[in-house]
């Protein structure tokens, strides 16, 4: 289907990547083969054997996302750690990106970007109610945990994706026409926000109370969200054991918890190894890496950085850590850009809902992310991507009724002589 219709390979690609299915299936035709690249083929066949766009969009994102790319490139060509370990980690990164640039191009009108917001709801939510009901089953007794050999293994970091995908299902129970799909996923985001909790997260926790309040402000009535807010996570933490209570009051005694103390030393020796290398950083994973750490602490402990800030800074250097941050930036101009286009259309509503959620998004990922090591997370740059696509479809329907109007004037004066004589030959 991707070979005819690229915009499926898009959504094929972004499926495997985001929920990882193949990790869950058996043997080795299941979880062996490459379906990824095996879907990147395909959409880049597609995209030249259809009709589709040969070139890319040129707006903020895109042009920021491509030279983050080309540091992120420079960085890994003149990395410190072995070969071995930078080649696998850039390798992901890059497919991922370039991809994204990819389904740029193919974003074109309103039903794709609602598409690959339903692939991103679905691949996530699969592990929400999966894990939401598990947690309600077990009586919070036991972690949550994603597909193991991913990102969503980890239970802090599926924590964090769980919460940025739950404003997209908002979005679309807000956009959806039938009844038992807005149930439905009502009941999703419940069992997710149960599967946020049940994950032990105290990173995603800060992250929560960071949205809750967010969303709080900007609700238009105040006190009746307050008390559904306040409801629901009453509901949620009341559920939970008193070992996971123990765990998250850990929070307002950082300073006497070994976590919280290893990873602000680890913070500041990723702060360090930037500066040792301003330009290029230190390479993919290298304060995790013993021969890239132990060139500038020879007694630090490897471990993960913890922190999409220090992650890329220290891993891309100064000027990859501004493109890193100006995207954040362009995320908002866009939300603020999409939301003024919006304003005042009811035709446009869409487009006002989706902003809102990817804000609720942007905050999660931003706030969760400052304690996990997510800083090249596919799926939020993805949504990135939407948001930077979503003005050109806005001024698409203007754009394409003014060349049919200048076409059919052109044709009508054109036309008139012969009109004309016509009109003079039936008279005599």
């Amino acid at each position: 289907m991707s070979l005819a219709q690229p915009m499926v390979g898009v959504l094929a690609f972004d499926w495997i990547s985001f929920m990882n299915p193949q990790q869950d299936a058996w043997g080795s035709f299941g979880s062996g083969l490459p379906w990824a690249q095996l879907s990147v083929l395909a959409t880049i066949i597609g995209c030249f054997v259809t009709h589709e766009p040969k070139r890319l969009p040129i707006n903020g994102m895109t042009v920021l996302l491509a030279i983050f790319m080309v540091i992120c490139t420079t960085s890994a060509i003149f990395a410190l750690g072995p070969a071995y370990t930078v080649n696998f980690w850039y390798f992901l990164f890059i497919k991922s990106f370039f991809f994204m640039l990819i389904a740029a191009g193919l974003l074109t009108d309103r039903r794709r970007i609602h598409a690959l917001v339903w692939i991103m709801a679905i691949s996530l939510g699969f592990y929400g109610i999966k894990g939401g009901v598990f947690t309600i089953l077990t009586g919070g007794n036991n972690h949550v945990v994603g597909a193991g050999n991913s990102v969503l293994g980890d239970n802090n970091q599926l924590a964090v994706a769980l919460l940025i995908s739950l404003p997209l299902m908002n979005y679309l129970r807000l956009q959806s026409q039938h009844h038992v799909i807005r149930v439905g996923l009502v009941a999703a985001m419940v069992l997710t926000l149960f599967a946020i909790v049940g994950t032990y997260s105290r990173g995603a926790l800060i992250a929560l109370t960071a949205v809750t309040l967010f969303l709080w402000w900007n609700s238009k009535s105040k006190f009746i969200t307050g008390i559904m807010l306040a409801i629901g996570l009453a509901l949620a933490i009341g559920f939970m054991p008193s070992q996971w209570v123990a765990r998250m009051t850990t929070i307002s005694h950082y300073q006497k918890s070994d976590s919280a103390e290893s990873r602000i030393t680890v913070w500041r020796e990723a702060f360090g190894m930037a500066m040792a290398r301003p330009l290029t950083g230190v390479g993919f994973r290298a304060t995790a890496t013993p021969e890239v750490i132990h060139q500038f602490y020879p007694s630090a402990t490897p471990r993960a950085v913890h922190s999409i800030w220090f992650e890329v800074l220290s891993q891309t250097g100064f000027p990859g850590f501004f493109v890193w941050v100006s995207m954040q930036i362009m995320g908002v101009i866009n939300i603020r850009r999409i939301r003024r286009m919006a304003r005042g259309d009811p035709s446009r509503a869409w487009a006002d809902d989706l902003a809102r959620m990817a804000e609720v998004s942007m905050i999660a990922y931003l706030v969760g992310g400052s304690f996990l090591s997510l800083g090249y997370y596919d799926m939020y740059f993805t949504l990135l991507i939407i948001l930077a696509s979503v003005p050109a479809v806005l001024k698409a329907p203007a754009k394409a009724a003014m060349p049919s109007r200048n076409i059919a004037a052109t044709r009508t004066a054109g036309a008139a002589p012969a009109i004309a004589w016509r009109m003079r030959r039936e008279a005599r």
